[in-house]
């Protein structure tokens, strides 16, 4: 009687502990925690797992050996603003007129009443966050920062944001939390400003001396914490940040953030500001490359996700969470400070062995380090598949099982998950001036284009620009060397006609 009854106790159990697995599976497959972590300005060469470059990254490289990486992942613009309006609407920026490089005044670019990537895992329960770098813009064009500004990242479908308003060398050097400026005293107001100076605020054009890193271009506006800026501010002094505390301090937010939502689905959006100028990395990392300060601050943001990572293991959902990583666009040496990117970077290759860089319709100005991380469910490995930043759209849609409204973005979830090889079939990419190039295939076509050759101030940069057709094999060319548009006019013909056929439309779901 008694070896009956122990046996079906244990049956029981064993049915009860089946049970609970296959619940958990269910809601693993169904719902795991997403964070997009996004460099700024980082190069498919900056990344040693690429085997590109000379620099070490030893917090990425572990990412990607645990994960896939995509040696065909693309934002969809070679400038910061247009990738990520993709990023989170699904939609291709050339279709917004405004979505370019925003000043750090600029109204919030995305339409409050569109659906967003954080709006549509807010349907299916998660709760969504952004930390980091926002870059598209806040309150209706005429922000008081005194108070709170309603048209924050919190307005497209963020349940929280911890933010600078635009990048770390646009005024207001200020994080904003939750729509409000952190740390913002009522006796200090700030103003800001992108048409004049405020009277006796010093300036890097007019006080140089006060400096304690150089302008190159452009950068020699109002002074905070040594460094010129682009636009003027003026109060706010017990808000404004110290550069070299700003990696710290995002991190934080963003363990922060896992450690309140460890019972509920989440999505969190870890927005770097490295390498983005200027670069001014915590002591801790100053003279870890021996490549000056662009170099460290890659080494900083490397640590950073190190950390990340080790912050998912503590709260035991490193096998519960895709962890998508990427940059805006590619790589700059000089973007407006003397920091010595250029002379100091030795024989490392930023932009490994592509042609051109930022702002270029080259393929180093939008292929970028694409890597996805899903222990158990994501074999690590190496594709090929054609992906873009766009698709995360749908393809976090189907994975939730979400409706998808009309937009660019494609189910790609398969080639993510490294199920196939085959990913997009085709891709629009933008460079200056919301001018774009035509990938189908191993195929890449730039149409004629008149213009500066050469990104206007940045002498080692190509835009992509030539008044002829171009077009290159990246299967057999990928540094772009022999434009074949002469001898393949059919070809060029049909990618004519695909190419304004997409320009035309969007997908349908």
């Amino acid at each position: 009687m008694n070896f009956k009854k122990n046996l079906v106790n244990v049956l029981l159990s064993l049915l009860v502990m089946l049970f609970c697995f296959s619940c958990k599976g269910d809601g693993d497959d169904s719902k795991p925690n997403i964070i997009i972590i996004m460099a700024d300005d980082l190069g498919y060469g900056d990344v040693s797992a690429y085997n590109q470059g000379t620099l070490n990254t030893p917090g990425i490289d572990k990412l990607a050996k645990s994960g896939l990486l995509f040696t065909n992942g693309y934002a969809t613009a070679a400038t910061c603003t247009p990738s990520r309006y993709s990023l989170l609407t699904g939609d291709y920026p050339w279709r917004n007129n405004s979505a370019k490089i925003l000043p750090g005044d600029a109204p919030l670019l995305i339409d409050t009443s569109g659906v967003t990537l954080p709006k549509l895992l807010k349907s299916a329960g998660y709760t969504t966050g952004v930390v980091g770098k926002w870059h598209l813009g806040l309150g209706n064009g005429n922000v008081d920062w005194n108070n709170y500004i309603n048209l924050n990242p919190n307005a497209v479908g963020f349940d929280y944001s911890y933010i600078m308003a635009a990048t770390n060398d646009r005024v207001p050097n200020v994080y904003v939390e939750d729509g409000h400026v952190c740390n913002l005293s009522k006796d200090d107001p700030l103003f800001v400003s992108y048409k004049k100076n405020f009277p006796n605020e010093p300036t890097g054009a007019a006080n140089p001396e006060k400096l304690r890193m150089m302008y190159s271009e452009g950068h020699d506006g109002s002074i905070n914490n040594g460094v010129s800026r682009i636009g003027f501010q003026k109060g706010g002094k017990s808000a404004q940040w110290v550069d070299e505390d700003m990696a710290d301090i995002f991190l934080e937010q963003s363990i922060e953030f896992i450690k309140n939502n460890t019972k509920k689905p989440f999505f969190l959006y870890y927005a770097l500001h490295q390498p983005h100028v200027p670069r001014i990395p915590h002591s801790r990392f100053v003279g870890a490359t021996g490549m000056g300060p662009r170099g460290d601050a890659i080494a900083e943001a490397d640590w950073c996700i190190g950390e990340l990572m080790k912050a998912l293991e503590k709260e035991g959902l490193s096998e519960n969470t895709i962890v998508v990583f990427t940059s805006d666009n590619g790589p700059i040496m000089d973007d407006g400070y003397v920091d010595q990117a250029e002379a100091l970077k030795g024989d490392h290759t930023p932009m490994g062995h592509l042609r051109g860089g930022k702002y270029s319709l080259y393929e180093a100005g939008t292929r970028v380090p694409f890597i996805v991380k899903w222990e158990g469910h994501v074999k690590p490995g190496i594709s090929d598949a054609l992906v873009c930043q766009v698709d995360l759209m749908a393809s976090l849609a189907k994975l939730t099982k979400q409706a998808v409204p009309q937009c660019d973005s494609e189910d790609i979830l398969d080639a993510l998950m490294g199920k196939t090889q085959k990913g997009r079939e085709n891709l629009i990419i933008e460079g200056l001036y919301h001018r774009t190039a035509f990938r189908r295939g191993k195929w890449l076509m730039i149409p004629p284009y008149s213009g500066p050759a050469i990104v206007p101030g940045k002498v080692t940069h190509e835009t992509g620009f030539n008044p002829g057709y171009q077009l290159y094999n990246l299967q057999e060319d990928e540094q772009q060397l022999e434009n074949l548009a002469s001898l393949y006019p059919r070809l060029l013909k049909q990618l004519q006609t695909e190419y304004s056929r997409v320009i035309e439309t969007r997908n349908h779901r």
